[in-house]
């Protein structure tokens, strides 16, 4: 187990439009607004709260990294779950987690190491408590410490949008394990990362996606 960080560092003055990504994605990804429906632009200004410009940028984020498609005049496609595809996307997303596991075992600051403790100790409750959305959250948090720590812009920009892929991916098709195999594999790669180990991050890292795998070929398998 992990232990609470004294302090916890929270995003301030977080701009309107990485807000209305923020509450976007985690949309999409809980399934909240359901693959396949279709929204408008209007409906979703009204359910955030939010300005017309913030939530019309978070929604062309959102259709360049593949999770909407924007047709005119006719509204806004949340992309389909199709079950083989979640197999393609670890398999895009594998290479770049290596990198970014052992830059951040090699980088980690006091920030992002403070970051990363709040993600485990965010997973840990999540299992103990069996709170899937709590679970979700942690691991948004662990994906954007990893992203902080491993000081490659590159490997995170691509990174980011296969990681929130594969929590939509993971969301509809866990299973009653799901959580605690998940929870705890992260949980390990963390300790890795903190430890300043870069061999055993990218070992973690690879049995995390050697996980996440498993469970693709046996949802693509049904």
């Amino acid at each position: 187990m992990l232990n609470t960080p004294t302090s916890e560092p929270t995003p301030s003055n977080e701009p309107a439009a990485a807000k209305a990504y923020r509450a976007l994605e985690r949309m999409i990804v809980t399934l909240e607004l359901a693959p396949g429906s279709i929204a408008t632009e209007g409906a979703l200004i009204e359910r955030l709260g939010l300005g017309r410009t913030p939530v019309r940028e978070a929604i062309q984020r959102l259709a360049w990294e593949g999770l909407v498609e924007i047709r005119p005049r006719a509204g806004l496609a949340i992309t389909p779950l199709h079950p083989g595809d979640w197999v393609r996307v670890i398999d895009a997303r594998w290479g770049l987690e290596l990198v970014l596991a052992r830059s951040a075992a090699r980088y980690v600051t006091t920030e992002a190491a403070a970051r990363f403790h709040i993600a485990a100790i965010g997973m840990q409750d999540a299992v103990v408590a069996n709170n899937v959305i709590a679970y979700l959250e942690a691991d948004k948090a662990m994906d954007e410490a990893l992203s902080l720590a491993a000081e490659n812009p590159f490997a995170a920009r691509f990174a980011a949008p296969l990681q929130t892929h594969s929590r939509r991916f993971w969301y509809r098709y866990r299973t009653e394990t799901s959580l605690a195999e998940a929870a705890g594999q992260h949980v390990l790669l963390i300790q890795a990362i903190l430890q300043h180990d870069e061999a055993a991050a990218d070992h973690e890292a690879d049995r995390l996606m050697t996980l996440l795998r498993a469970h693709a070929e046996a949802v693509a398998r049904r």
